[in-house]
């Protein structure tokens, strides 16, 4: 299944807020989002295989055209072409390989090391990117509102994870259990951040998609995972409507049920866990999220409280109960039992 980082509602608002490019854009994209997700992907084939710890990259620019993948201009072994966006593609691509093989020894996405491909340059002033169950996708950005979508490496980390939730725990994209799948590509997209920058959890900004918003746009970026709700305050975006707790649940149909909304609740969750355990965040917050995700006995429609329990459990297992009870603490903060 389709995945896009930008949720309907931040276009919805560039449409009715914006005139121009950035107007015409949102409208595009959004249709095509729409489209995307009724789209029904199959998983890559088995061609070409990483060897475990070596990572398989390749690299297509579509010439802003929306045909995948586009024209090949790099592959493993090869130097770079000189553009920007083609190598901010694959040095995050490789380092999310790096991560997951290093800190978890999952052998890429599928953990049978399935080759990362990323197109760039799709589309004109596309404003998104996305993981289509096969590839990563990524616009230029407007210029206006956003900048190019492979300035992130949190936002790249974010779409690969969908591959991971995809292949292990396969959470179906709908309310709650959606959230969850959203949640899980923001906590593992902002671990491979930390990761890169060598940042224990108190020294994370704990931000998704920081350097994604253009200049002049006032905001830092698309989610906070320390402070849902935080993210932007704009009259071009609107304000983050994401709430931080269960006091704040927002009942919705849209976005799948509130997938990218709701998300901030488990979010910051693993932010209060990963902060009150200290040291790097992969280490025993993400290992308890982690290992919770890769649970065959997880429910698809998992709810919140499913999973808490679940990353609970695991953290006992592994660590001692004293972790475990500071991951439920944390679940308790947000109102989640």
């Amino acid at each position: 299944m389709p995945y896009s980082v930008i949720p309907p509602y931040i276009l919805r608002n560039i449409i009715d807020n914006c005139s121009g490019l950035p107007q015409a854009s949102a409208r595009r994209t959004l249709t095509h989002v729409q489209q995307l997700m009724a789209e029904h992907t199959h998983p890559a084939s088995a061609a070409d295989i990483a060897q475990p710890g070596h990572v398989l990259r390749a690299i297509f620019d579509a010439g802003q055209s929306q045909t995948l993948p586009g024209n090949l201009v790099r592959r493993e072994g090869e130097a770079s072409n000189g553009d920007i966006a083609a190598d901010e593609a694959w040095n995050y691509l490789g380092v999310t390989y790096a991560f997951f093989w290093q800190i978890y020894q999952r052998n890429s996405l599928d953990n049978q090391g399935l080759k990362l491909d990323g197109t760039v340059h799709y589309g004109k002033a596309y404003q998104n990117a996305f993981w289509n169950g096969q590839q990563m996708v990524f616009g230029d950005g407007d210029g206006e509102i956003f900048n190019r979508f492979t300035i992130a490496i949190d936002v790249v980390a974010h779409e690969l994870t969908h591959g991971v939730t995809e292949s292990e725990a396969g959470l179906i994209y709908f309310q709650q259990a959606g959230a969850l799948n959203e949640s899980m590509s923001d906590v593992f997209g902002s671990l491979v951040k930390q990761f890169y920058h060598q940042q224990r959890a108190d020294e994370a900004d704990w931000i998704i998609g920081e350097g994604l918003l253009a200049s002049g746009i006032n905001g830092s970026g698309l989610r906070s995972m320390s402070a849902p709700g935080t993210a932007y305050d704009d009259p071009l975006l609107g304000k983050d409507p994401q709430p931080a707790d269960m006091a704040h649940y927002i009942d919705t149909r849209e976005d799948n049920g509130g997938v990218h909304l709701n998300s901030g609740i488990p979010n910051r969750a693993f932010y209060l866990a990963a902060t009150a355990l200290g040291g790097f965040a992969w280490e025993r917050a993400g290992q308890a999220w982690y290992d919770a995700l890769c649970d065959k006995t997880l429910p698809q429609n998992a709810d919140f409280s499913t999973f808490a329990g679940y990353t609970v459990q695991h953290a006992a297992r592994r660590f001692d109960q004293q972790v475990a009870e500071q991951i439920r603490a944390a679940w308790q903060k947000v109102g989640v039992e």
